[in-house]
């Protein structure tokens, strides 16, 4: 199974919206769809949190909104919270910088699911100096 981390979706979403030769390039959403291909996707409701934010309007806001409503997504327990703030904290100690305490609790998310989580974020490759996350780069 795999995690998408919101980077991944931004770029996607980008490349749909900006024009090439008058036209959408739609290549970096033909990357995550090979990438993709018969595995189930799962994301985490920081995703939806980021991507509704980050809407430029409210047609956007609705037509992501619909679309994130039909995704599926892992949830964080109890247990979560504080893995994923010591995290954060073993890394500080170690001298290593996450920017985003976000990106703690979807790595939490991804080690105790067993996701291979696919991002474009170098936090998640920081993480990945001191845990064993499974994970891979989206470079579009």
């Amino acid at each position: 199974m795999l995690l998408i981390d919101t980077s991944v979706w931004v770029s996607v979403f980008r490349d749909g919206l900006r024009p090439t030769e008058g036209q959408r390039s739609g290549q970096i959403r033909q990357q995550l769809e090979t990438l993709i291909a018969d595995r189930e996707v799962l994301l985490t409701r920081f995703t939806q949190l980021e991507l509704l934010q980050g809407s430029l309007n409210e047609q956007e806001w609705t037509l992501l909104s619909t679309y994130l409503a039909t995704q599926d997504y892992i949830e964080l327990t109890v247990h979560s919270w504080q893995a994923a703030a010591r995290i954060y904290y073993d890394l500080r100690r170690q001298g290593l910088t996450v920017r985003s305490p976000i990106d703690c609790c979807i790595a939490q998310a991804a080690l105790e699911n067993n996701l291979l989580l696919i991002h474009n974020d170098r936090d998640f490759e920081t993480i990945a100096q001191v845990l064993s996350l499974q994970h891979l780069r989206f470079q579009a």
